[in-house]
C-alpha cells in the first residue's frame, strides 16, 4: 500500500489536504479533511509534497487598501450543491479470506446531510429489538458524519436504524423534532452489496427523510362556540394535505421512473410513503385506511404489519379477502 494511516494526501479533484485515517483495502482509504471523514479511491489521492514545491508563494503588496466595494465575494461552495435530504450510508470495509477472496469484514455507518441547514441529532440501533449503541450530536449542512462500525456478523439480527432529529437553529414554522428509522434485513444487504460490486460503487445509501417538516398548526381554542367543541379541528385539517381512504403502493403508482431502482429502493419508497399517508389519515382522524400492497412475495405486507404492530392509533388490522383487492390490501382500524 502506497499510503499509510497519518500520511498527508492531497485530493486531486478538490486540491485539498487531507490525513489518511484509515486504510479500508487495496484501492480505497479513508480520508480526514477539516474533521470530515469520507472514502476515496488510492487513485485520487497523492502525496502534496510537488504541489507544495511547485506553487508560487503570493506576497500582498505592502499598505494596500482595500475598499469594501472591491473586496471580493466569499465563494458559496454550498449553493451549487444539490438538495437530496438526508441519507443514512453503508460504507463496507473488505478482506481476504482464505481463497483470497473479498470478503466483508465490517460496515462504517455515515450520516450524510444532503442540506444547507444543520441538524442535532440523536441516534440510537436495535438488534433483534434491543438497544445498542446510542449517540447525541450535530451533522452540519453538506457533511458526512461518521456514526460508528458495526461487525458484518451483526448486521444478520437486522439492525434498526432510529433517528429524532431537530434544527439546530430554532425555527418557528418548522417542526420541534422529527422521528424515523430504517430497519435492514440480511437479504436486502446482500442485493445492495452486490449492486455495488456491479457499479463499481464504494457505498449505497438510503433516505431518511428530504425534507424537514414544517410544524402543524396548533390548535387554537374556540371561545365561541361554547356548546360544541373546545377547539376548531376541522380549520386546522383543511391546511393538512387531504387524507386518502385508500392508498396504492404499487410502484408505478407513485412514480414514473421506476425501472431502474432495485428492489431495496423500490421497498424503502413504499414504506416512505405508507408512513406519510398513515400519519395523514391519524392526523384526519380517520375511521379507517385501507393500504394496497399486493400479493408478490409478501415482502411490502409483512413490512407493513410489523409497523402497525407498534402503533398506539391502531385498534386492530386485518389482511382478508376484499371484493376489489383480493387478498392484496390491508385494511386498518383506528381508536382515537
Amino acid at each position: 500500500m502506497k499510503f499509510q494511516p497519518g500520511d498527508i494526501v492531497l485530493l486531486l479533484h478538490s486540491n485539498e489536504e487531507g490525513e489518511v485515517v484509515e486504510i479500508l483495502n487495496d484501492k480505497m482509504i479513508l480520508v480526514d479533511v477539516e474533521g470530515v471523514r469520507f472514502p476515496v479511491y488510492t487513485d485520487q489521492v497523492d502525496f502534496p509534497y510537488f504541489k507544495r514545491f511547485s506553487e508560487k508563494k503570493i506576497v500582498a503588496p505592502k499598505k494596500e487598501k482595500i475598499y469594501i466595494d472591491n473586496l471580493k465575494k466569499e465563494k458559496d461552495a454550498e449553493k451549487n450543491r444539490i438538495h437530496s435530504g438526508m441519507w443514512l450510508s453503508f460504507l463496507p470495509v473488505f478482506d481476504k479470506d482464505i481463497f483470497d477472496d473479498d470478503v466483508v469484514e465490517k460496515f462504517k455507518i455515515f450520516l450524510l446531510n444532503e442540506s444547507n441547514e444543520p441538524l442535532n441529532f440523536n441516534y440510537q440501533i436495535k438488534f433483534k429489538g434491543q438497544p445498542d449503541f446510542h449517540l447525541n450530536n450535530t451533522v452540519l449542512p453538506f457533511t458526512n458524519f461518521y456514526l460508528h462500525d458495526i461487525p458484518f456478523e451483526e448486521m444478520n439480527d437486522s439492525p434498526k436504524f432510529e433517528f429524532d432529529f431537530s434544527l439546530f437553529y430554532p425555527n418557528k414554522n418548522k417542526a420541534d423534532h422529527y422521528e424515523t428509522s430504517f430497519k435492514l434485513k440480511a437479504k436486502q444487504l446482500f442485493q445492495k452489496i452486490e449492486e455495488m460490486r456491479l457499479k463499481n460503487e464504494p457505498t449505497f445509501s438510503v433516505l431518511l427523510f428530504e425534507n424537514y417538516p414544517n410544524k402543524l398548526e396548533e390548535v387554537i381554542p374556540d371561545y365561541q362556540n361554547t356548546y360544541g367543541q373546545l377547539y376548531d379541528l376541522s380549520a386546522i385539517r383543511q391546511k393538512l394535505e387531504p387524507a386518502r381512504s385508500v392508498v396504492d403502493l404499487h410502484i408505478e403508482k407513485l412514480m414514473d421512473n421506476w425501472k431502474g431502482l432495485s428492489n431495496f429502493d423500490i421497498l424503502t419508497i413504499q414504506l416512505k410513503n405508507f408512513e406519510k399517508y398513515y400519519n395523514l389519515a391519524v392526523a384526519h382522524h380517520q375511521p379507517n385506511l385501507i393500504i394496497i400492497h399486493g400479493i408478490g412475495t409478501g415482502k411490502l405486507r409483512n413490512e407493513i404489519h410489523e409497523i402497525l404492530k407498534t402503533k398506539k392509533e391502531v385498534r386492530t388490522f386485518a389482511n382478508q379477502y376484499h371484493h376489489d383487492f383480493g387478498f392484496g390490501a390491508t385494511e386498518i382500524f383506528f381508536q382515537y
